[in-house]
């Protein structure tokens, strides 16, 4: 935990324009409380999809209200009703497509603000993100360039539930149903491997990254 303090403090001290990327995952409230505690101001970016578990959104209303961070919002251009509308269910028919629509886009146009992001990744998380590193560079499709910060980058899940229980802090309800990692409702079930947490996401489609993390060096 001394190590995670320390890189989120230095790395706040050397930016001019840092912000958060928080699902309300259980590593990501962890990284959000870490941050709070050295700048309560840093905005908390969300990814508004119009997707997410009825769950999801109750608990990060509960935990705006608990915490009272800096809560930004950030949704595609088209609505739920009019991609469907215009596109259909594309989260059943191109699930990249809606990913690039819904997530990617949106918080790529808001990064550019920024000099630094901090995530909740982890590698434990999946064989996709082995290889993640505390501080990476993420290149945008603009050029623009900015630090990555994954303070969490070594942790088990049992370290991220550990903290939440000495913090005092509740966890998002959907963990006790199975579920160890959550996305937009349509495309998350319960883990197919119990020792791959992502196994459950898009499942039967050949994905498991929704997109934000494949950029840059990353990519």
């Amino acid at each position: 935990m001394k190590a995670a303090k320390n890189l989120v403090q230095e790395t706040l001290a050397q930016s001019q324009n840092p912000c958060f990327t928080c699902s309300f995952q259980a590593e990501d409230v962890v990284v959000l409380h870490l941050l709070l505690k050295e700048k309560p101001e840093i905005p908390v970016l969300f990814l508004d999809t119009g997707y997410h578990f009825p769950e999801v959104y109750a608990y990060r209303d509960e935990m705006q209200r608990r915490l009272g961070f800096r809560l930004v919002n950030l949704v595609p251009e088209l609505s739920r009703e009019e991609q469907e509308s215009r596109y259909g269910r594309l989260y059943e028919t191109d699930p990249h497509r809606c990913c690039q629509i819904r997530k990617v886009e949106p918080l790529f146009r808001a990064l550019e603000a920024h000099d630094t992001w901090f995530t909740g990744l982890r590698r434990e998380q999946s064989p996709t993100r082995a290889g993640l590193q505390p501080v990476e560079e993420a290149l945008l499709p603009s050029g623009h360039r900015l630090r990555k910060v994954s303070p969490l980058y070594d942790w088990t899940l049992k370290e991220v539930f550990a903290y939440l229980a000495v913090e005092d802090l509740p966890y998002l309800p959907l963990y006790d149903q199975g579920y160890l990692s959550i996305g937009c409702a349509p495309c998350t079930a319960k883990p197919l491997d119990p020792n791959d947490p992502r196994s459950g996401r898009w499942a039967g489609k050949g994905k498991l990254e929704c997109g934000i993390h494949l950029h840059g060096k990353e990519g």
